[in-house]
């Protein structure tokens, strides 16, 4: 009973929006920005890096304070951790502020893993992520990356943060609660993914040489003409 009603606690400070809010001080609305994300990215496209950056830190702090918190005071360990570390990302996702839509809870993760991990496992995937922009930069030749690869990269970065997690024996509640935090990024970024991966269907079918393009395939396009 204690744990739900943590939970519910650490819910609503998941639940408030910063970013959107400081955007509207600075009277502007980050959904109407790139993706329509009102978090704190959208905020630092909309208002400049200043605001952009307070709502970076206001946002990891709401994951990570409350959370810290209950570990080191209320000593709350095993897999009740599991909820009341999901709890404020579940806030960000489903804001009752904004009608249940929220943010996409990248900064509130990392909050939440310094928390439980005392900043070790979000550097690891602070790594990941970044080691995974460098080889999109690489690949396409172009430091514009498109918000269906961010998209992309946030969740694929999660899912590699296992390797990590398993190599260094970490206790099962946190391989319980990475297996949430993966589908929830999974979730929030599910249109991303999808764009991104017809993108790289399309890429592959135009592509001379990959398996399954019509070059391979043999085929003839739909609009073209045999002739006599």
């Amino acid at each position: 009973m204690m744990i739900a009603a943590l939970a519910w606690v650490e819910f609503v400070f998941g639940s408030l929006m910063f970013s959107y809010w400081l955007g509207r001080l600075a009277r502007k609305d980050v959904r109407a920005v790139g993706d329509g994300n009102p978090g704190a990215f959208n905020l630092w496209a909309a208002a400049g890096w200043k605001l952009g950056a307070a709502g970076v830190v206001l946002d990891f702090l709401k994951g990570y304070f409350p959370l810290v918190w209950l570990i080191r005071v209320e000593n709350i360990s095993g897999y009740g951790l599991v909820l009341l570390a999901a709890a404020p990302i579940l806030g960000h996702l489903f804001s009752p502020f904004l009608k249940f839509r929220g943010g996409k809870g990248i900064a509130v993760t990392f909050g939440v893993w310094s928390a439980l991990t005392a900043f070790e496992v979000a550097l690891v995937y602070a790594i990941l992520l970044a080691a995974l922009l460098v080889a999109s930069i690489l690949l396409k030749g172009s430091r514009r990356i498109s918000d269906e690869a961010n998209g992309f990269q946030v969740v694929l970065g999660m899912l590699l943060l296992s390797a990590y997690l398993l190599i260094e024996s970490f206790p099962a509640p946190i391989l319980v609660f990475w297996l949430v935090n993966l589908i929830l990024l999974a979730f929030a970024n599910r249109h991303k993914l999808a764009a991104f991966s017809r993108n790289v269907l399309f890429a592959r079918d135009r592509k001379p040489g990959w398996p399954g393009s019509v070059e391979e395939s043999g085929a003839v396009p739909a609009d073209s003409e045999s002739k006599p």
